[in-house]
């Protein structure tokens, strides 16, 4: 691979996760309209911004052909349903004062795909791998402790993008970024809908207060859409394991956030139960470079 393109794809994929991380800033500019009328501007507008970006580039027929293969249409569907489960469960970690819960869910995240490996797909670990799951588990232990209840909305968050990432693992190659969410947000769209008529027929709709908000919330659309097509660029130009390295600045950033910005408290549990979070990711993250070195021919 050349070295330009291997760059510019570490650049793309840490603008990707460093938006991702900055999103709760943008949640709280556009909170007083509630998680249900922001989750369903944010399935139109990006289905909006998605619809134009295929248009640009001929590839709208193509995306909506994809649905005549049943297995497309049906995975395209259920990740839009646990896509939309995330999204609405951040924008209420977020607009609740969790923002640190919430990066904690995606920091666990990884630790959750590798389980679901073994459970959904019959998967294999290896040491390393038990290990850091150990180091999770002995993490949660700690949290629950710390909170005084259970982290559900980290466990949801984590549970619900997991799932989702399975289920892109299905549809594969088949599917550009831009096409496969364009599919799932279509499917979406009459969920949206009817959120967005209900908090009109209720006077609750906050996008219609004044023409500066209804733009704000537009902007869910973008800034939807324009990170996915970073992490897109990234992915196909940057090794695998260096995408897991990345993967972890976007919660970084957000408990950053949570703590610097949002007042948000961390006792030492908590940052205990983070700090072997952390220790398990690391355990994991050697474990897929030494996988990834075993993959290369030894030429020598």
């Amino acid at each position: 691979m050349k070295r330009s393109l291997r760059t510019s794809g570490i650049v793309a994929g840490l603008a990707a996760y460093v938006w991702w991380g900055g999103l709760p800033l943008y949640l709280v500019l556009v909170g007083e309209a509630g998680p249900w009328e922001i989750v369903g501007s944010r399935v139109f507008f990006s289905l909006v911004f998605c619809l134009a970006i295929l248009a640009v580039t001929r590839d709208l027929i193509s995306t909506f052909r994809a649905l005549r293969s049943g297995r497309v249409a049906g995975l395209t569907a259920l990740a839009g349903v646990l896509i939309f489960a995330n999204w609405l469960f951040y924008i209420i970690a977020t607009l609740t004062g969790h923002v640190v819960e919430a990066a904690l869910g995606y920091f666990i995240n990884p630790l959750v795909t590798v389980l679901l490996g073994v459970l959904v797909l019959g998967e294999k670990l290896r040491p390393l791998q038990w290990a850091s799951l150990g180091f999770a588990a002995v993490a949660v232990v700690i949290l629950v402790v710390g909170y005084g209840q259970f982290p559900w909305l980290a466990f949801v968050l984590a549970g619900t993008f997991g799932l989702y990432g399975l289920v892109k693992n299905r549809v594969g190659s088949r599917l550009s970024a831009t096409a496969s969410l364009t599919l799932e947000t279509a499917w979406l769209l009459p969920v949206a809908i009817a959120i967005l008529v209900w908090d009109s027929i209720s006077g609750t709709l906050a996008a219609g207060s004044n023409p500066g908000f209804f733009f704000l919330l537009a902007l869910a659309g973008p800034v939807t859409a324009i990170p996915l097509l970073l992490f897109g660029a990234a992915a196909r130009r940057v090794p695998l394991a260096w995408m897991g390295f990345m993967q972890y600045v976007s919660p970084t950033i957000q408990l950053l956030v949570g703590v610097l910005v949002f007042s948000e408290p961390m006792p030492l549990q908590r940052l205990l139960g983070f700090v072997l979070v952390w220790v398990g990711l690391v355990v994991l993250a050697i474990d897929v470079i030494r996988s990834e070195r075993q993959k290369v021919p030894n030429l020598s």
